[in-house]
């Protein structure tokens, strides 16, 4: 593991959670976090500070990253330089588009699996949604309202997948976004706007309105699909509100358990190793985080150029960051 705050604990959940794994080495800047950590779940893990280091004594298999996002793309490259087998990586993918590719290049050059912290589709409430959708029981996706609680590239990320995730993993078509900018904070080291409205368009002709942070949301997190035979609220973790079927109004949902996001982490876990013991796709794999990925960079275009974006992204910066990031405090430094 490398990295040892607050995500890693939920990390650590996770893995203690997999049979097929065993925590050799956990590294920090700071010792006295990966000391912590290993005394917290007893693992008797070898403690590092230099992850370089790490990597060349303990030869792992397979590397957890929670960093911040600057982080990602460097720790990543160490990896698969070393010979790791695959990365799980804390969300989201980079601060720009053009850093989000390179991982992406990386790893399919060097064959390092490479997955990102999508937690959230393995909430039984988002398998069961998924479910639902594929029997058809909503009829077509016509349009989904998206909510996110924090701004775009850090919170927006789970939104976008999950409205992916849902609409049978469509890339986007074009984009237009518009941006509140007057405070610009830093969000784990990347500049962050106030509020972010935005109008995707997929491929498949599903038009998605998201809202990031803002006043006036009505729902907190996750979606609202409109679909040809029904509507369906969907919070991030699965959980379900409003569901009507319009040719069977007797329908309810089905009953779940509360989410449980230890749960989810295993699944995490989970799907990296089961990726690694059959060579299939896993279900957070980089593949499908790019498609999030190039949504949220889009939108920053649009909001920072005043048009409408097509897909594939060409401009491989951050908007957001180019155009209004000297705002953010501490920015020069970061």
């Amino acid at each position: 593991m490398i990295g040892c705050g607050k995500r890693a604990q939920a990390m650590a959940r996770g893995l203690t959670a997999e049979p097929r794994c065993q925590v050799v080495a956990l590294t920090d800047l700071k010792q006295e976090a990966a000391a912590g950590l290993d005394q917290s779940f007893g693992f008797g893990a070898a403690v590092f500070t230099d992850h370089r280091r790490m990597l060349a004594e303990v030869k792992p298999d397979v590397v957890v990253a929670s960093l911040w996002t600057p982080l990602h793309l460097p720790v990543f490259r160490d990896c698969a330089e070393a010979g790791v087998k695959a990365v799980l990586s804390e969300k989201p993918m980079a601060p720009t588009w053009g850093e989000a590719l390179e991982m992406a290049r990386i790893a399919e050059s060097s064959g390092c699996r490479l997955t990102f912290c999508h937690q959230r589709r393995f909430c039984e409430g988002n398998r069961a949604v998924r479910r639902l959708l594929a029997e058809g029981r909503f009829g077509k996706i016509l349009a989904m309202d998206l909510y996110s609680p924090c701004c775009l590239l850090d919170c927006g990320t789970h939104t976008f997948d999950q409205a992916l995730s849902f609409n049978n993993e469509s890339p986007a078509k074009w984009v237009h976004a518009a941006v509140d900018a007057s405070e610009v904070k830093l969000q784990f080291g990347v500049p962050a706007e106030k509020m972010l409205s935005a109008l995707v368009v997929f491929e498949n002709g599903v038009r998605a309105w998201m809202q990031s942070l803002g006043p006036d949301r009505d729902m907190p997190t996750g979606l609202r699909i409109h679909a040809t035979n029904g509507l369906l609220e969907v919070g991030w973790d699965g959980q379900i509100g409003r569901a009507h079927v319009f040719d069977d109004p007797a329908w309810r949902p089905p009953e779940l358990p509360a989410p449980e996001q230890d749960a989810a982490m295993a699944g995490v876990v989970r799907d990296t190793i089961d990726g690694l013991a059959t060579g299939k796709e896993p279900e957070l794999s980089h593949q499908k985080a790019l498609r999030a990925t190039e949504i949220i960079f889009a939108c920053y275009e649009s909001a920072a150029t005043h048009r409408r974006v097509e897909l594939p992204l060409t401009r491989t910066d951050n908007a957001f960051t180019t155009v209004f990031g000297e705002r953010a405090p501490g920015a020069s430094g970061a």
